[in-house]
Formats: structure tokens, C-alpha cells, sequence
């Protein structure tokens, strides 16, 4: 039998579609009426937005901001407490002895790492972020995945990065999909709900956007592009049609949801190209680390170098930052 909380979790999902769809909530019939997705327009726009230039005033604004927005992440086999610690002290402290360099946003680590993360990051205000679902694969049974979860939040996650069933949604099952993320959102509870679509695995933009839809419908609170595991993965025209998804359920529902392109974003021009596909996109109101994140284990370094260029017209050397 339901519980109130899962009662609760079904119900504000069914007030997703009925609001977007304009009708009594139905999966079925509002995906059908997703839109198909322009891929040559898709690809020109992504194209002509990442030529545009910004002044070197806006330019270190963008870069200051990229800091704010990344979810530095570790997430290999062989992680330890002592390498999730290190990482911590990267994140509060991404330049140490320069007090102008902002904190990130949230430091992403596997399940079992989360108290270690915790107790690193109390009081910082960096968030702690878990994937939970059988990342990557998402191969496992729904049973395992709501447990998972709970226990990532009881840990101490204030956010949960789910992935979805890509084997149910490609062979048509969007039902078991939804029914997933509602389940998995009942179980994060007051942690926000950051779905991975593996965009990668999806073939084409029609499914993207019909993805990027399906989740938000469900409960995201965030879509995420990938889990940084199989290539491709971000990219800009992936990147923009779920941003452009975003923008209509928002006119649709009013409800804001949040972006996150993760795996392949190094540089600190692809960051600020990313930045300019967002506010082009979206607008100031996702201008902020609440509604969207860079997935990064790579970037930071590159962004500090460049505001060190930026500063003083010249290029530290690498080997005067910490590791990610």
C-alpha cells in the first residue's frame, strides 16, 4: 500500500502533466504531443551562440560564476575517504590564500562516501551531492534503487543524482521510467532530485526532449545531460534542447527546473560557452548555482588558470594547483 509521502509524490506529478499537457494528467498522450526537435536549426544555433565574444569584464564575472555552479566530483572505483577529504578542502577552498575565488557548489561522490563528505563540507555551505540508482548503469532492481537513495540522504546528501532505465525508455516503456523517478523522489525527500538522462544512450534529439519532458514531469528537480561514463557526452546542441525543454515547461507549469551539463566540459571557453547557451536560452532567472551546475572533475583548474590570465595577462603553471 502507497504511503502518504508516495500518495503525496504521485500526486504533484499528475499536476505536472495535467498542467503542462492542459489536460487530466496522461503520460501517454503528453509525451505523443511532445514537439520533434529541428536538429539542423538545433546545430546552427549551438553553433553561431559558441562563437559569441564577451568582454573581459563579463568574462571574469562568467568565470567567477562557473565556480559557483560546478559539482565537483570524484567518482572512480578506488576513491577513498581520504581522497573525498582532499577533495573538500578543493572545494571550499579552490584557490588557497586568495579569499576572492568563490566556494563551488556541491561536491559529488558515491553513496558510501557521503558521511566522509559531510563532515568535511559542515558548515562550508557547499552541498553534498550522491549518485544513487545503479549509477552508472541503472541496472539494477527498483527495489535496490529507492534503498540506495534513503540511504544516501540519511547519510547526509542534499542531493541525489538518479539515473534512468535507458532500456525501458528506448523500447517504448516510458511508464516504468516515470513510475521510477516518482518513486525515487518519494525516497530522496527533502534532498533535490537531479535526473541523469545519459544522453549518449538516447540517439537522437526527438528523444531528449521527450526524456527531459518525461523527467520533469516525474519530479526533477534537475535534468542532468550524463553520467560522465560513456561518450559522447555534454555537448551544446544536446545541452540546448533540453534547455529549450526547460523553457517550455516552465511557461507550462511554472515551474523552474534546474540544467546540468556533466562529462567533457575542461576548458574554461567551453564553460563560458555553456554560460552564454543559458542566458541566451533561459535568461538571468538560471543564472545561479540553484538552477544550473556544471558536472566537473577537470574544470576547476582550468578556470582558475584562466582568471589568473584574465588578472594579470599571463598563465600560471599548472603544477601550482591542486589536483582535482
Amino acid at each position: 500500500m502507497a504511503t502518504s509521502a508516495e500518495t503525496a509524490t504521485r500526486a504533484r506529478a499528475q499536476e505536472l502533466i495535467r498542467a503542462f499537457d492542459g489536460r487530466a494528467g496522461n503520460l501517454g498522450r503528453l509525451l505523443g504531443r511532445v514537439t520533434a526537435v529541428d536538429q539542423v536549426g538545433v546545430e546552427e544555433r549551438a553553433a553561431a551562440l559558441r562563437t559569441r565574444s564577451i568582454k573581459k569584464a563579463s568574462k571574469l564575472w562568467a568565470l567567477d560564476l562557473a565556480i559557483r555552479m560546478m559539482d565537483l566530483t570524484t567518482l572512480e572505483g578506488k576513491d577513498t575517504p581520504g581522497k573525498v577529504r582532499a577533495l573538500c578542502v578543493k572545494a571550499i577552498h579552490p584557490q588557497p590564500g586568495d579569499p576572492t575565488i568563490p566556494s563551488v557548489a556541491a561536491v559529488c561522490v558515491y553513496p558510501a562516501l557521503v558521511a566522509d563528505a559531510r563532515d568535511a563540507l559542515r558548515g562550508s555551505g557547499v552541498h553534498v551531492a550522491s549518485v544513487a540508482t545503479g549509477f552508472p548503469s541503472g541496472q539494477t532492481f527498483l527495489e535496490l534503487k529507492v534503498a540506495e537513495t534513503r540511504l544516501a540522504v540519511e547519510a547526509g546528501a542534499d542531493e541525489v543524482d538518479m539515473v534512468i532505465d535507458r532500456n525501458a525508455f528506448l523500447s517504448g516503456d516510458y511508464q516504468t521510467v516515470f513510475e521510477e523517478i516518482v518513486a525515487v523522489k518519494e525516497a530522496a525527500g527533502p534532498a533535490h532530485l537531479k535526473v541523469i538522462l545519459e544522453t549518449g544512450d538516447l540517439e537522437t534529439y526527438d528523444n531528449v526532449r521527450r526524456a527531459s519532458v518525461l523527467a520533469m514531469a516525474a519530479g526533477a528537480d534537475f535534468i542532468k545531460t550524463s553520467t560522465g561514463k560513456i561518450s559522447p557526452a555534454a555537448t551544446l546542441p544536446v545541452t540546448l534542447v533540453m534547455l529549450e525543454a526547460v523553457r517550455d515547461f516552465d511557461r507550462g507549469t511554472g515551474r523552474e527546473i534546474g540544467i546540468k551539463p556533466a562529462g567533457g566540459i575542461r576548458t574554461a571557453k567551453e564553460a563560458v560557452q555553456y554560460l552564454v547557451v543559458l542566458y541566451e536560452t533561459l535568461g538571468p532567472r538560471w543564472m545561479r548555482p540553484e538552477r544550473f551546475r556544471f558536472g566537473a572533475s577537470s574544470l576547476l583548474n582550468d578556470v582558475l588558470m584562466q582568471i589568473e590570465k584574465e588578472r594579470t595577462g599571463r598563465y600560471q603553471d599548472p603544477d601550482d594547483f591542486t589536483l582535482d
